[in-house]
């Protein structure tokens, strides 16, 4: 009996130990006596919003002027006027043709606050108030052609034209300006503005500044990633993608050229002066910087007189069909094309095959429209081969009208 007792106690110890290991739980893996931790994923990181500057491309930074319009400003390039002031402040440049052959240059600014003493400031010209006004931007001079009033009034436009005719108070005078030669110029070639005088205007006259812009004016590559590198696969048979040297021709005397400086990643402005025979740089009369860009961005179209101006010679730029262009960039060039349409579509630059969007590297960028006849004219070249061209003066007779 005592022996019976022993072996059912035995049996009650082994059922109890069992259970007390979990040997019945079919649920719970079992190693070592003990069961594995629940693994955790790792979130994936939240990726950093795209936040691009408009006018060039790179990241905003804590100043920027978020739902600020940017500001056009009209500034002279006939050559007795230069050198120009404040150009070098400019987050993107467009030079082209005006009458009598002559170029006038409209400076983009992200900031009008910023913007420093700048001009000589000139008249409004059609051909670059139709590029800007997708963006609806702030734009400054002082008188404007009979064809660009039209263009103010079609497009209910007074409101941001910053008319420094009719306002005195947006612009000063410098009568004793001196030109690149040493001589006092015209009175016409002697009117500066500056981000404070803009500002003021904008208060005085209770002008809508705000703007929210939701993309940029190019195509940029986005800033997060590595620049684009130009291969010149696009480039005519044989020609060489190395733009080493960049020079266009607008006219018989006024050409712009481009050396790229390899230390800088920049190309450097110089412009022809017929009285000299010869390029001088470019540079900004405020700090004596020669002017610097990242982009270069040369689009062709047909540029003829208005019907029925002859006396003025006031110039139209066909922008409805777009047509063909170069951009370089890093010392070397890309064959593009280009699109517009009408007023209110904005300029794209498109691959010169597949016409898909073309994106260009961010940065400060030199846009110009040139005169298809000039095509012949329009050169680049690598610097180790580049040589000055010496060329016979030429005489500049046109006299610039003051509207």
């Amino acid at each position: 009996m005592k022996r019976l007792l022993c072996i059912l106690l035995a049996l009650t110890m082994s059922v109890s130990l069992f259970t007390a290991c979990g040997g019945g739980d079919e649920g719970t893996a079992v190693s070592g006596g003990s069961a594995e931790p629940a693994v955790e994923a790792t979130p994936e990181p939240t990726p950093e919003p795209y936040e691009a500057n408009v006018l060039t491309g790179y990241e905003k930074d804590a100043d920027y002027p978020e739902g600020q319009r940017i500001t056009a400003v009209m500034v002279n390039n006939i050559a007795q006027c230069r050198p120009q002031r404040g150009l070098s402040a400019a987050d993107m440049l467009f030079e082209i043709k005006v009458e009598g052959g002559i170029t006038r240059f409209m400076a983009l600014f992200t900031d009008y606050n910023n913007i420093p003493d700048i001009g000589p400031v000139r008249s409004a010209r059609d051909q670059f108030f139709r590029l800007v006004l997708p963006w609806q931007p702030l734009y400054v001079h002082i008188g404007q052609s009979v064809v660009q009033t039209e263009y103010i009034t079609n497009y209910n436009y007074d409101e941001w034209n910053l008319e420094g005719k009719y306002d005195s108070n947006l612009s000063y005078r410098d009568k004793n300006r001196v030109n690149w030669a040493g001589n006092h110029v015209a009175t016409e070639h002697t009117a500066y503005t500056n981000g404070q005088l803009i500002a003021d205007y904008v208060e005085r006259h209770d002008v809508d500044d705000r703007r929210m812009y939701n993309s940029t004016f190019f195509d940029f590559v986005d800033y997060r990633d590595p620049a684009k590198v130009l291969t010149g696969e696009h480039l005519e048979d044989g020609a060489s993608a190395d733009a080493g040297r960049v020079t266009i021709r607008h006219s018989d005397y006024y050409r712009t050229q481009f050396d790229y400086d390899s230390s800088l990643g920049q190309y450097a402005m110089a412009q022809y002066y017929s009285a000299k025979g010869s390029y001088m740089d470019t540079v900004d009369e405020n700090n004596g910087q020669q002017l610097m860009f990242d982009n270069l961005i040369i689009l062709f179209t047909d540029i003829h007189r208005y019907p029925g101006h002859d006396t003025s010679d006031l110039q139209y730029a066909e922008y409805s069909w777009g047509g063909v262009g170069y951009y370089c960039y890093g010392g070397k060039i890309e064959r593009i094309r280009w699109q517009k349409g009408t007023p209110l579509d904005t300029l794209r630059i498109v691959d010169f095959e597949t016409e898909e969007p073309f994106e260009i590297n961010c940065g400060k960028t030199y846009v110009t429209v040139v005169d298809e006849d000039e095509i012949p004219g329009f050169t680049w070249e690598s610097l180790e081969t580049a040589q000055d061209v010496q060329e016979a003066p030429a005489s500049e007779t046109f006299v610039e009208n003051e509207d």
